[in-house]
């Protein structure tokens, strides 16, 4: 061994400027690149152990101990892994981008696994220079008769090689932390950014306090130190050793989230990549929550990203759950997949594990599966939108709520109606602001189904595209042939001469002559009148409304109808006395509060017609009450 000064190659262009600046998109990112060298370092000695390279005390255990010494300001990560010879230093640390593991790999290849091992490109160390004013590498080899060897480098791009101290096998990267990164020597801030990386490395990974050790070796009984990190996390055992008690807490723990998960999804292959992990379903509060979902992505058991769509399809992130994959192509930073079909190939796997859980469910547990419904449907919904394949694998097992609360599938619902109302899905999407219209499809043994979530507009259009002759038709959209009376003896021409003698009344009464009256017989209701307001025309209001008020395809005005029934007495009673002028003032309030309770049916009535509504009300009942 001798004491070397050098100038660090490059293999290819000189790239320490964009590493440090531009290469990792977080600070914290050196804590996570040092930390794996060191997994790799023990990876790579256990490798060498099991095929008779390498011999260590049968006892032993590995670990990888942070020490952080806020008044001295440094930061050590430290391993008790393969370590490095001084000629393995100049390889490996002085040549940037060298890839050790590429290297080890090739050297091994009969008797390794590239998976195994986390690190690829060589890059990985220099992060430390993103927070370090100066960085020292003490590192003593496996290999017998090896010199422990010391490496020093100020820059980054010169340094400095002696022997050093070090006895024990392994490695200690000393980092001295510059100024603008004093942040991380606050205990709390770097133990923080541990448990974000390594809360399940498969190594024992130790956090210790250099000031708060000096104070506790003056107890009696000093502490024993405790991993941070549990080695063995519930995605690597085999789903059918796992309890659903472990499921639950291993969702709390991970996610913080004391409300139990609806169920879960346990994705476990080797072949044809390997790929392992749990999607938590959970159970939603509001339906806001239902976007707000978190999916962490391991690569070999070190945490890279929350939520990388690459790999996840966007609407499962509206899940919670765990991926660990370690054939991930991941680029120099770790935290960005490279794009090509490897990654699709994940992607379309794990969409097909959620469809057949989700069908799975429908068929041997289609209660269970009825009861989750209402907390899972934004997200079936959300992901046959964005993922035609998904839909195309779960399209039969979609349900919808009905008005008399039970679950149907758009065939068993389509099946049912078809004599009442053929290829038309009537809907509801507010049960309280449409009471009245369910109430009507009660008494006539109507059925409608349940669309109140934000996504359902989208989600009606949706399926009017792939189910062709289907319409779907909101419940005051139009009138189902099953409500109106045909035995009341009233045929087209009497109605359509009553409709223009009530449209002259109601006209006249509330001063709107572009109102559009319709007379009908309806069955088994005696509410007077009731408004509609075409689903298309409708939709292209709430398109409008959308866009800043924008007039789709020339589109102008409201194209309501006020239908009247000519069944109900208060009706009757407005043609008696339609043509009495002692009766004008009493025509024109009960004209004008029909009008305005049909409103309110459909709609809430603006701030100045509910006024006109509350003063009218006053004047019927006062005027009620002075007759008796």
């Amino acid at each position: 061994m001798y004491q070397e000064n050098g100038t660090i190659s490059i293999n290819a262009e000189n790239i320490f400027p964009i590493i440090k600046k531009w290469l990792y998109s977080e600070k914290d990112i050196f804590v996570r690149e040092l930390v794996s060298n060191g997994s790799d370092a023990i990876s790579k000695l256990k490798k060498l152990v099991s095929i008779g390279e390498a011999e260590v005390e049968s006892d032993e255990k590995y670990y990888i101990k942070v020490v952080v010494d806020k008044e001295k300001k440094t930061i050590q990560i430290i391993d008790n892994g393969i370590g490095m010879t001084a000629d393995e230093v100049k390889k490996y640390i002085n040549q940037i981008a060298f890839s050790g593991v590429k290297d080890f790999v090739e050297k091994y290849k009969d008797k390794t696994d590239e998976a195994q091992i986390i690190g690829h490109f060589g890059l990985g160390f220099y992060s430390a220079f993103m927070v370090s004013s100066k960085v020292q590498i003490d590192s003593l080899s496996y290999m017998k008769d090896a010199e422990a060897v010391r490496w020093v480098s100020t820059s980054g791009i010169e340094y400095e090689m002696d022997k050093s101290d070090r006895k024990e096998r392994g490695t200690t990267v000393t980092l001295h932390i510059a100024e603008d990164s004093e942040e991380f020597l606050e205990p709390y801030k770097l133990r923080e950014v541990l448990v974000k990386y390594f809360s399940f490395l498969p190594y024992e990974v130790y956090f210790e306090d250099a000031n708060a050790v000096k104070d506790d070796k003056d107890k009696e009984k000093p502490e024993e130190p405790m991993p941070i990190n549990d080695t063995n996390p519930l995605w690597l055992k085999n789903p059918k050793d796992c309890t659903e008690q472990e499921y639950k807490d291993f969702y709390r723990k991970v996610f913080f989230d004391f409300n139990d998960p609806l169920f879960w999804i346990h994705l476990n292959m080797d072949y044809p990549f390997n790929l392992k992990g749990i999607l938590y379903f959970p159970k939603l509060r509001n339906e806001i929550d239902s976007f707000e979902g978190q999916i962490k992505l391991f690569y070999n058991q070190v945490f890279v990203a929350d939520n990388i769509k690459e790999v996840i399809p966007e609407f499962l992130m509206l899940l919670k759950g765990t991926i660990d994959c370690p054939d991930l192509p991941l680029n120099v930073s770790r935290s960005f997949l490279q794009n090509d079909g490897y990654v699709n190939k994940i992607s379309n796997h794990i969409t097909k594990k959620v469809a057949d859980k989700l069908t799975t469910l429908f068929n041997d547990e289609r209660e269970n599966f009825n009861k989750y419904w209402d907390d899972i449907n934004p997200f079936v919904k959300f992901g046959c939108i964005k993922e035609k394949k998904f839909y195309e694998r779960v399209k039969d097992i979609i349900i919808f709520k009905t008005i008399y609360g039970e679950y149907v599938t758009l065939k068993d619902y389509l099946e049912k109606n078809k004599d009442k109302h053929e290829n038309k899905v009537f809907y509801v999407s507010d049960e309280k602001q449409q009471a009245q219209y369910i109430k009507m499809f009660k008494d006539n043994g109507l059925d409608a189904v349940v669309l109140s979530a934000i996504i359902d507009n989208h989600f009606i259009q949706f399926m009017e595209m792939n189910e062709k002759d289907v319409k779907f038709v909101r419940i005051d959209a139009d009138l189902s042939d099953s409500m109106k009376d045909n035995d009341a003896g009233v045929d087209e021409d009497s109605l359509k001469k009553t409709a223009e003698n009530l449209e002259k009344v109601f006209k006249e009464s509330l001063g709107n002559d572009k109102l559009k009256i319709k007379a009908e017989a309806l069955k088994g209701t005696s509410v007077p009148g009731m408004i509609l307001l075409p689903e298309q025309t409708r939709r292209i209001q709430e398109m409008s409304r959308m866009y800043g008020g924008f007039n789709f395809g020339g589109f102008e005005g409201e194209e309501e109808t006020l239908v009247l029934n000519v069944n109900s007495n208060l009706i009757k009673s407005i043609l008696e006395i339609k043509d009495k002028e002692d009766k004008k003032e009493d025509l024109k309030l009960i004209c004008e509060h029909i009008y305005d309770l049909s409103k309110m049916s459909h709609t809430q009535l603006e701030p100045d017609a509910m006024t006109k509504f509350i003063e009218r009300s006053n004047l019927i009942l006062s005027r009620f009450a002075s007759v008796n």
